[in-house]
């Protein structure tokens, strides 16, 4: 819309109703001074300029009309002024009211523009603060990936990484393949060598240039960085379902790299398979070997851990099944071995109490003070295991110096320590068959004697 013309027609009726008031007064002011003056003379009205006013139509006669000033009376002229200024009045009210409305819609234009290029602007600057605010964000995720790769320790949920490509997981276990190789040749080094060999006896060992040893370190320890970060996610939901066994969920998340890298040692990317897949049963068994080795206080052999979690899954299952805990025998039957062995392995796998450990709710007693140590002997016990010495000796007065050698040295009868038949065969330069046929002969003759039953005595 054209501003311009409107601002002008705005000015020419401001100044129109400003002429129109004046001329209202002056109308009003001719009209009192009329009224006022004597009837004998005539009301005289001043002459005005009135050329930007169209002539208004009445049916009033002016004083300037043909019939002339003394055809009129004084009355027809004191009504036919107040006549013309109602009428002017009401011209001016309309002439103002137009103004008025000129200027409400010029106004209204005016804000209306106004308006849209504010929306319009805002548009833009709302469009504008929200690129900065993205660009931001992808700026600090950026960051945030930076000071992932920088930092050692181990992160949950803040920036998770892709899976390499099959070509970058080709290129990182290539690498990895070259630094074990490397490795165990720096072992046979230090083994022959009985020290730790440097980089330029080992690159002359392997006759290969220094520069290549270094490569293959440096690529090697980049490649077990790139592998451990791109996995990260795949270790940690393994080591999450093994949580509340005995190790925290850093050490189990430490063990399962460990177990990835191995794996990632070991993976052919000839066979077509992902290395996800392939390294998920070694991130799942060194998990499952740091448990067996290192959660308990006394470690307990691998085959005996075996057992222990077969016997815990058959009491839970019995339990759920039952609703009570299951014997000895009933557990044996389930994993089909033997009760004796069912209640050893559930001897030894209670986890050992601590001697700081308070003994009752009131008071500060520990286990440690009321368990009698190892040097504390009393006398009765003393005396007993003296009197059962001198049994045992009397019994072993009935063999052979040999076999009762023998038997001192295979049950430790002399103080010391228990020996194989293997390593007293060596010591009496006798074969293993040979000692082990003495003992069984030894054993055979003290089961026959009488003073046997001396013995059943100091059996507790």
């Amino acid at each position: 819309m054209d501003m311009a013309p409107n601002t002008k027609y705005l000015q020419n009726t401001t100044s129109l109703v400003h002429s129109s008031l004046i001329t209202l007064l002056l109308c009003c002011m001719a009209i009192t001074t009329g009224i006022c003056s004597s009837p004998n003379q005539p009301p005289t009205l001043p002459t005005l300029s009135l050329s930007n006013i169209s002539p208004l139509k009445t049916h009033l006669p002016f004083p300037s009309s043909k019939f002339g000033a003394n055809l009129v009376s004084n009355d027809a002229l004191v009504n036919g002024a107040a006549a013309e200024a109602v009428a002017l009045a009401r011209a001016v009210a309309e002439v103002t009211r137009d103004a008025v409305a000129v200027r409400e819609g010029i106004s209204e234009v005016w804000s209306c523009n106004e308006s849209g290029n504010e929306s319009g602007g805002g548009l833009m600057a709302r469009r504008k603060k929200r690129r900065r605010r993205r660009k931001g964000l992808e700026c600090f995720d950026d960051e945030e990936r930076k000071r992932e790769f920088e930092d050692e320790r181990v992160s949950f949920g803040v920036v998770r990484y892709g899976y390499l490509s099959p070509r970058e997981e080709a290129e990182c276990c290539q690498s990895l393949k070259e630094g074990a190789k490397l490795e165990s040749e720096r072992t046979r080094v230090t083994e022959a060598q009985e020290h730790e060999p440097t980089s330029k006896q080992l690159a002359n060992v392997m006759r290969v240039k220094m520069r290549s040893i270094d490569k293959v370190i440096r690529n090697r320890r980049e490649s077990q960085e790139r592998i451990i970060k791109s996995y990260r996610g795949l270790v940690v939901s393994v080591a999450s379902s093994y949580q509340g066994k005995g190790l925290s969920l850093e050490d189990l998340i430490q063990e399962g790299s460990i177990g990835l890298l191995r794996g990632a040692e070991k993976f052919d990317p000839e066979r077509g398979f992902k290395l996800s897949t392939y390294v998920y049963w070694w991130i799942r068994q060194a998990i499952i070997r740091a448990i067996e080795k290192k959660s308990r206080i006394i470690r307990l052999p691998g085959h005996i851990c075996g057992v222990m979690a077969k016997i815990t899954k058959a009491k839970n299952s019995f339990n759920q099944r039952f609703h009570r805990l299951p014997s000895h025998e009933e557990i044996a039957e389930m994993v089909n071995i033997q009760a004796s062995t069912v209640r050893l392995v559930c001897e030894r796998s209670r986890l050992p109490l601590s001697l700081d450990r308070v003994v009752t709710d009131q008071g500060c007693m520990a286990l440690q003070d009321i368990i009698r140590g190892p040097n504390e002997m009393m006398p009765e016990t003393m005396l007993r295991k003296q009197l059962m010495k001198q049994e045992v000796e009397k019994l072993l007065k009935t063999l052979s110096d040999r076999e009762a050698n023998v038997l001192r040295l295979h049950f430790g009868l002399n103080g010391e320590t228990p020996q194989s038949f293997k390593e007293i065969g060596r010591l009496l330069e006798l074969s293993r068959e040979r000692v082990r046929q003495i003992n069984g002969i030894a054993l055979s003759k003290l089961k026959q004697t009488s003073t046997l039953d001396n013995l059943k005595l100091y059996i507790v």
